[in-house]
């Protein structure tokens, strides 16, 4: 099942992205990854009407958020999902700061950017931490992490990112969890990139603390992050060390399992907006989501590929809602970036050692294979151009 998108067509060659010819305002197609473009009815409803978080009409609309978000973590009875107003990385470094106890650590699976800022989190919150440093893109040694768990009891937990939107690679969080599960240890997932999309489950893959985002591929607004786990795991929170207020999740649990009501003042609109990004989310399915987000993947790197072009990774290792592509030859990242602006498309810069030679381009959101065939359109007339 898909939504029946209808996006519009992409900004002519030459045309003001901020403004169609008769006046209204056209989206550019955003090819970052995240803030996505969004159906419809999530941006309508970012318009919903002014509320008191205070007043039981927010009560039963956090209360619907968090059961269907723990819903599309392939959460059960057993589990929930706390919300939280931040982007991703306020919910990676709630989880981090609450979970790990005083006397733990944390084992860091860093191959990439956010592998390493699993890192900075940690050691901002003085947590003891090994960073296990494998280099970006390159996949983890299932069998190192098994000795790397058992040379050091005091690693009480591992941290991983699902997809690591550096690189475009896709990290197998159900193998690292089953390690350290066998050591038993807790895992901490970074799936603010994959969630709603990428296979990862609650219940089948049973990572202990699961990290997201409103704004990725559960296609929301952005303003709102969340943490999902076992109700058995919030609770024990009680008994950890407080390192934060603001993110401190038993904190947020807490109010909102027995009060239903937040800790502190929400995004009200951003729920709203995620209200429906989630009815979206469920209807369609995240099997059905990820063949959407790979068929316009294999799209787009057919057609990159048909120019010559080198993409990052190996395909197995790939994620469905990024691609990391190398620059074309004789041109900047910023006359790339200028060029297709001016066409109407966003696209993102690589990160740190990346940054100089290669580019990004998402495939989540509601992107329509038409876009993807334009972006290609104007790419490849960009590149042409400059080597007249």
């Amino acid at each position: 099942m898909t939504f029946g998108i209808t996006q519009g067509p992409a900004l002519r060659s030459g045309e003001d992205p901020e403004a169609g010819p008769d006046g209204p305002a056209r989206r550019p197609v955003l090819m970052n990854p995240g803030p996505v473009m969004t159906h419809e009815r999530v941006r309508s409803a970012l318009a919903g009407p002014d509320m008191c978080h205070r007043e039981p009409e927010f009560s039963r609309l956090l209360t619907r958020v968090r059961r269907k978000t723990t819903a599309v973590c392939g959460g059960g009875d057993e589990h929930t999902a706390v919300m939280l107003t931040g982007s991703g990385t306020c919910a990676v470094e709630a989880a981090i700061s609450s979970a790990v106890p005083e006397a733990g650590g944390l084992l860091v699976i860093d191959n990439g950017h956010y592998g390493e800022r699993l890192h900075h989190i940690a050691r901002a919150h003085a947590v003891r931490t090994h960073r296990w440093e494998l280099g970006w893109g390159t996949p983890v040694d299932l069998g190192a992490l098994d000795r790397l768990l058992a040379a050091d009891p005091g690693l009480t937990h591992v941290g991983v990112v699902h997809h690591e939107t550096s690189t475009g690679m896709l990290n197998d969080v159900a193998a690292v969890t089953a390690i350290a599960h066998a050591h038993g240890r807790e895992v901490v997932v970074d799936a603010v990139s994959s969630v709603g999309a990428e296979a990862l489950s609650l219940r089948d893959d049973a990572p202990d603390w699961l990290a997201g985002s409103s704004n990725k591929c559960l296609e929301g607004a952005p303003g709102l992050s969340f943490v999902a786990a076992r109700k058995a795991a919030f609770e024990a929170l009680g008994s950890g060390p407080r390192r934060t207020y603001y993110l401190d999740l038993h904190r947020h649990y807490r109010a909102q399992e027995e009060a239903a009501a937040p800790a502190f003042t929400p995004g009200i609109p951003a729920f709203y907006a995620f209200d429906a990004a989630l009815d979206l989310a469920l209807a369609e399915g995240r099997e059905a989501r990820l063949a959407r987000y790979t068929r316009l993947a294999q799209q787009l790197r057919g057609g990159l590929e048909g120019m010559g072009l080198e993409i990052l990774l190996r395909p197995e290792h790939r994620a469905a809602a990024l691609t990391a592509v190398r620059i074309p030859r004789g041109l900047t990242y910023a006359e790339l970036h200028g060029g297709l602006r001016r066409d109407g498309f966003v696209i993102y810069s690589a990160q740190e050692q990346l940054a100089q030679d290669f580019f990004r381009l998402s495939t989540m959101g509601c992107m329509t294979a038409g876009e993807i065939g334009s972006f290609l359109s104007a790419l490849e007339r960009l590149i042409t151009e400059r080597h007249r």
